[in-house]
């Protein structure tokens, strides 16, 4: 028992300086590829500096929280789309990480509220069934709320030693 536990310390001896350096890594590449290609794909999609909302980000604005419930859609997607592409690109590199992670966690936020919740429920379990990829008229938030949970520890722990932060 006594050579099992030396051994498991030193293995974690091994891997909680080696978690200082990479264990953020995988978390920021994953985001800043997600948030990146959604960025990519708004700014792709627009004909103009400011953008062509399309009509289901117009039919959304009515959902998203106050004070951007406030700002036209052409502003909002302005927004959005430099957000994440902004942020992507600084995920990457660990740049500013934590102001990044934030930013990307509001977006998501005002995502959730405005697109991928459901329009009504009527309990908790048909609430639940919007925990789901596709949209059957429960909502769809699962994604985005998984994106939360990867931002979280990024706002909290910072981008780890393997960044320019």
């Amino acid at each position: 028992m006594s050579k099992l536990k030396n051994l498991w310390r030193s293995i974690i001896a091994i891997l909680e300086p080696a978690g200082d350096w990479v264990a953020l890594l995988p978390i920021r590449l994953l985001m800043a590829y997600e948030f990146g290609k959604a960025g990519i794909g708004k700014f792709k999609a627009s004909d103009t500096l400011w953008g062509d909302v399309p009509g289901w980000f117009e039919n959304s604005l009515a959902n998203f929280p106050f004070p951007i419930s406030l700002f036209p859609g052409s502003f909002n997607w302005f927004m959005v789309t430099w957000i994440e592409i902004l942020g992507g690109i600084a995920l990457v590199l660990g740049l500013f990480t934590r102001f990044w992670a934030f930013s990307l966690i509001i977006v998501t936020w005002v995502a959730i509220l405005g697109v991928h919740w459901p329009d009504s429920y009527s309990s908790l379990a048909e609430l639940w069934k919007g925990y789901a990829i596709s949209d059957d008229g429960f909502g769809n938030y699962r994604i985005p709320l998984l994106f939360l949970a990867m931002l979280f520890p990024l706002v909290f722990r910072g981008a780890g030693k393997l960044s320019l932060d």
